[in-house]
């Protein structure tokens, strides 16, 4: 393959929206979680290619390529695909890392397979990988409680209130030791453990 494939490479994908105005959202968790996975790996997210920032290193042992698409979230598939596509990586060593409304705020969750459940990151992913096979890495959001009858896009393009921000760092090191764990030791295994502990 024209990246140079290896039987051993995964990559790791954080979904959000591009831009300074995103960045803070309930919807950019996956791409926080993932842009500190790559700072731990002492990987820059400088390079540009894909429609998404990336950059390749090692951890756990394991060749990685980290991707955060620069398109907004409904396109995310047209940065996963070409990339899958330049590294030869199969769809069952892509870990995409997400928000997840149907879980409660902090929850984390693995789980490889499975529908979009109405998110429109994974649905875009499995329309151009033509499969639903990749792991994902769902971070738990909530619903929104205060209005009631406010509208979800609102919710999860808002930023993350005081209560949620106080405990937002030990999130991210949590998605961290989640994403490494699913590298280290498979995401089968990883999912015993992960989905045990919150």
């Amino acid at each position: 393959m024209a990246g140079g494939a290896d039987a051993d490479r995964w990559l790791v994908v954080g979904l959000g929206n591009p831009g300074s105005r995103y960045a803070g959202n309930r919807h950019n968790v996956g791409a926080m979680a993932v842009e500190r996975l790559a700072t731990v790996a002492g990987v820059s997210l400088s390079r540009t290619k894909f429609k998404a920032r990336y950059g390749t290193g090692d951890l756990e042992g394991r060749p990685v390529v980290f991707l955060v698409p620069e398109t907004f979230m409904n396109l995310s598939g047209q940065a996963v695909s070409p990339a899958r596509s330049f590294f030869g990586i199969p769809p069952s060593q892509i870990l995409v890392v997400h928000d997840e409304l149907d879980l409660a705020y902090a929850t984390l969750r693995l789980k490889r397979g499975g529908g979009h459940a109405g998110h429109n990151g994974l649905r875009s992913i499995i329309a151009e990988l033509g499969a639903p096979d990749f792991a994902r890495l769902r971070v738990g959001i909530g619903r929104p409680v205060k209005p009631a009858n406010q509208e979800i896009a609102d919710f999860v393009l808002q930023d993350f209130g005081p209560d949620e921000r106080a405990g937002l760092d030990e999130l991210l090191v949590r998605s961290v030791a989640a994403c490494r764990l699913a590298l280290k030791d498979g995401v089968d295994r990883a999912m015993n453990t992960i989905n045990s502990a919150s």
